[in-house]
């Protein structure tokens, strides 16, 4: 089938898709970040799991802390899998020193975000708290950690090319 729109040869398989340099990041070892993670390399992220506390996963040569992350750049998307953990105005602090593009914390929006308290209690900037997307991706109305991967993928990908996500066009 021959067409004029590369993004449709693609979609057909007629052509492949370009090359891209991003990573997405999914912080705290968790169920939602196993799928996420798997979803995201289909998707062509590079992909990494930044789990600090030792013993989580099943290697412990996998733990680390996102300033060990090689590669993070303004191609970089860095999600937050649980927002109970202890660490977690750390590792979103942290976050916030690097040249992500961005960063998003899991969460029900009918709940106070957790992180807030906890950056300013480390006297985060407001404005810089405020770069901390939560919830995050599509609301399609997610429960399982499949959905909520989907969900969070697709709104990455809307961000990235500036759409609202959703049946408009």
């Amino acid at each position: 089938m021959a067409t004029d729109d590369p993004n449709c040869a693609v979609a057909h398989g007629d052509a492949q898709a370009p090359p891209t340099s991003r990573t997405l990041v999914a912080v705290f070892a968790s169920p939602v970040a196993d799928v996420l993670l798997r979803y995201a390399r289909d998707l062509g992220y590079r992909t990494v799991l930044v789990e600090p506390e030792r013993g989580r996963v099943s290697d412990d040569e996998t733990a680390t802390v996102l300033t060990h992350v090689p590669r993070l750049d303004g191609d970089t998307d860095i999600v937050v899998t649980d927002h109970h953990r202890a660490e977690l105005g750390q590792v979103l602090a942290e976050a916030l020193k690097l040249p992500a593009r961005w960063i998003g914390v899991m969460g029900n929006p009918r709940h106070p975000g957790p992180h807030v308290a906890a950056l300013r209690d480390l006297g985060v900037a407001e404005e810089e708290i405020a770069r901390v997307h939560r919830p995050i991706g599509l609301n399609i109305g997610s429960r399982t950690p499949p959905e909520i991967a989907i969900a969070t993928l697709a709104g990455l990908i809307a961000d990235r090319n500036g759409k609202p996500g959703g049946f408009e066009f």
